[in-house]
């Protein structure tokens, strides 16, 4: 299979060249123009490219990659990791944003199917792009049974900030680190808003404004889209497709 033609597919269903982001989305190192074996992670970084090149990956879909709006000069760490693919003759992609607003693959639409929750109306702008879902209970649930019911379903754990009320009926998901819309959420009175992982400056607001917030962990939250579109590509274009599951506990 041809670089191009993947490279163009996923251009085009992800509407990389739509989506404001910081993150240079797209082709981000090419190879020498042929895919043999498809490979997804979260991060770009050197232990998946070092995997990526023990599996004989040719082409490498990630969330996080290695260039972002202020392009920094392929030095030090930087060119270690260039390397790697260069010398391996690995593809890399990246699709940040793209691959959070997804309405089949994105993280979050993903991670509510999984949940089993129906998606509600767009939730959390950024720069003019809603990034997560609403979503409503068809019951009230107890704030330990959705924690629980997260851990298990997206086989995480989760950290709790347990500042709101105890039967959750309604809430927001949004995956990786989306905290600093946390405003958003209490603005629409939710009983909980769903992110990745938290940060101090954060925790007394949310206590302040009485909202419970849950994080399922970012590397948990947003290897689900880059996971569905693998599976994807690998059966559109009948490629071997490999799982770089590489977790970093946050």
């Amino acid at each position: 299979m041809k670089l191009r033609e993947i490279v163009q597919y996923l251009d085009e269903i992800l509407k990389v060249k739509e989506i404001p982001d910081n993150s240079k989305n797209g082709l981000q190192v090419e190879n020498t123009g042929d895919v043999h074996r498809i490979g997804i992670a979260v991060d770009a970084c050197r232990e998946c490219f070092e995997e990526a090149r023990k599996r004989k990956v040719d082409f490498l879909l990630v969330h996080h990659g290695l260039f972002w709006k202020e392009m920094t000069p392929i030095t030090g760490n930087l060119y270690q990791r260039v390397k790697i693919l260069m010398e391996g003759n690995i593809a890399l992609y990246a699709a940040h944003l793209p691959l959070d607003v997804h309405a089949e693959w994105g993280n979050n639409a993903v991670a509510l199917d999984i949940l089993g929750w129906d998606k509600g109306i767009p939730f959390g702008d950024y720069h003019g792009v809603n990034l997560g879902y609403e979503f409503s209970l068809p019951r009230p649930w107890e704030k330990q049974e959705i924690k629980e019911w997260v851990e298990k379903k997206l086989h995480t754990q989760a950290i709790s900030w347990d500042f709101g009320v105890e039967k959750i009926r309604k809430g927001a998901f949004i995956s990786g680190s989306a905290l600093a819309l946390l405003p958003q959420a209490i603005e629409r009175k939710l009983d909980i808003f769903i992110t990745g992982e938290p940060f101090h400056t954060w925790y007394w607001q949310a206590k302040e404004a009485k909202i419970n917030v849950l994080f399922a962990g970012h590397h948990k939250t947003e290897i689900l889209g880059v996971r569905e579109v693998g599976r994807h590509l690998s059966k559109k274009f009948e490629l071997p497709l490999e799982i770089l599951d590489l977790p970093t506990g946050l």
